[in-house]
C-alpha cells in the first residue's frame, strides 16, 4: 500500500509543476499585455505632437502676397449677422470692427464678439472712429490714445494694428498723421490708416506731406484703402485686386464694396501680410 501511494505521489509531482509553469507563463503574458497597454499613452503623445505640428503648419499657411476675402461692419456680430454673411456672401477670413460705441453710427466691439469670431476662425481688424476731424498733432496723439485705451479694455494683444478711420469728408493734415504715428509706435499696438486714398484726395496729400517729413511713416503705417470703389460682391465673385494708394506704401487692405443691401457689411480684400497685425 505504501509503495502504491509513493508511486502516486511521484506521478502527481510533474503535473503540479506543469500547472505552476502554466500559471507563471500566463502571468507573464498578462505582464506583457499590461506593458503594451502602458505604452499606448506614449503613442498617443506622439500622435498629439504630430497633430500640434499640423496645427502649427496650418497657422503658417497664410501667403503674404495672396488676397483673402473679408468684411467690415458697424453692427454687433450676432449669430444671425454671421449666418447672413456666410449664406449670402461667403465665409470671411477677416472681420473689421470698431473700438467703442458711437450712438447712431457704430456698435463697439465686445469680448463676446471676439470669442464668437475667434471660435469661427475669423481674424479681427480693429478700427478707431472716435473722431471726425483729422487735423493737428495733439489731436492725432489724443485719438491714438483713445484707440489704445479701448484696445486695452478688450485685452487686445500687442502687435495688433489699430486703423484710424479718416472718412473722405473729414479735414486732414500731416500733423495729425504724425501725432497718430508717434503715439501708436510708443504703444503696444501698430499704426494703421483707413481712408479713400484716391490720387487727388486731401488724405493722400496729407499722407505724402507726412512721409516727406518722416520716411518711417511710409515704412510703418499700414494702409487700408476704399479706392477705387467697385461694388459689393460675394466671396466667389470678388474682383481682381486693384487697390489704389500712394506708391511704396504698406497697402494691405482694399474695401472695394460698400453698404451691402443684404447684411450690414462692406466687402474687402486683404493681403496675407496683414494677418500679422490682426487679432
Amino acid at each position: 500500500m505504501l509503495i502504491f501511494i509513493s508511486a502516486l505521489v511521484l506521478l502527481l509531482i510533474p503535473i503540479f509543476y506543469l500547472q505552476s509553469d502554466s500559471k507563471e507563463t500566463s502571468h507573464n503574458e498578462n505582464e506583457v499585455t499590461t506593458t503594451s497597454t502602458n505604452e499606448q499613452p506614449d503613442q498617443t503623445t506622439e500622435e498629439n505632437a504630430n497633430n500640434d505640428v499640423g496645427n502649427e503648419n496650418a497657422n503658417t499657411t497664410i501667403d503674404p502676397n495672396t488676397d483673402y476675402w473679408g468684411v467690415d461692419s458697424a453692427s454687433y456680430t450676432t449669430e444671425e449677422l454671421y449666418a447672413c454673411v456666410n449664406e449670402n456672401f461667403g465665409k470671411p477670413t477677416v472681420w473689421g470692427r470698431y473700438l467703442g460705441t458711437i450712438d447712431g453710427v457704430s456698435s463697439g466691439l465686445t469680448t463676446e464678439e471676439v470669442e464668437y469670431l475667434h471660435a469661427n476662425g475669423v481674424k479681427i481688424l480693429l478700427i478707431n472712429n472716435q473722431f471726425n476731424n483729422a487735423t493737428g498733432y495733439e489731436n492725432g496723439v489724443e485719438q491714438a490714445n483713445i484707440g489704445i485705451s479701448l484696445a486695452g479694455e478688450l485685452n487686445v494683444p500687442e502687435g495688433v494694428a489699430i486703423f484710424a478711420d479718416i472718412e473722405p469728408n473729414y479735414p486732414v493734415d500731416s500733423a495729425f498723421i504724425q501725432g497718430w504715428y508717434d503715439t501708436m509706435m510708443a504703444s503696444p499696438y501698430e499704426p494703421g490708416i483707413y481712408g479713400v486714398f484716391s490720387p487727388d484726395s486731401a488724405l493722400v496729400k496729407a499722407y505724402q506731406a507726412a512721409i516727406n517729413e518722416n520716411q518711417d511713416i511710409q515704412n510703418k503705417v499700414i494702409l487700408w484703402t476704399a479706392y477705387p470703389h467697385i461694388d459689393v460682391t460675394t466671396q466667389a465673385n470678388a474682383p481682381v485686386n486693384e487697390a489704389g494708394a500712394p506708391e511704396g506704401s504698406l497697402l494691405y487692405g482694399w474695401q472695394y464694396g460698400i453698404d451691402a443691401a443684404t447684411c450690414n457689411i462692406d466687402t474687402n480684400l486683404f493681403k496675407g501680410s496683414l494677418f500679422d497685425f490682426l487679432w
